[in-house]
């Protein structure tokens, strides 16, 4: 039973991440990551199906674990990050939740920038003696 709930759980989080591909406001990396995780819980077969495939290594792999993100893939993380952001300071009008939300977007891009132009440690050899 919990088998297939987490191989359903995959399979939904699998769909919204590849939709996210097409429209800017779902977030495809974190849906993927929850696919991932579902379906390792769940079904070796579906699991490694996954990480081999050409949307994991393209929106996971390479974005998020060997940091290779373009400019042009940051302008639309960071872009897509402040309109999910503003939509509720715009449909609510609460100072003190715009403020909040406006700390928590600054937060997200200098924590996101410091990750993505930290490099990756090369691993260096020990001495023979």
């Amino acid at each position: 039973m919990k088998k297939m709930f987490y191989i359903s759980l995959g399979c939904l989080t699998f769909g919204l991440g590849t939709i996210g591909i097409f429209l800017p406001i779902l977030p495809t990396a974190i849906f993927y990551i929850l696919t991932a995780f579902f379906w390792m819980r769940s079904s070796d077969y579906l699991y490694t199906k996954f990480i081999k495939s050409s949307y994991y290594q393209k929106y996971i792999q390479e974005s998020i674990v060997e940091k290779k993100i373009t400019p042009l893939g940051r302008v639309k993380l960071f872009t897509t990050l402040f309109v999910v952001f503003a939509i509720p300071c715009v449909i609510v009008r609460n100072p003190f939740m715009t403020i909040t939300l406006a700390i928590v977007f600054l937060l997200h891009l200098i924590g996101l920038n410091l990750y993505f132009n930290k490099k990756n440690a090369i691993p260096t050899k020990e001495p023979i003696e």
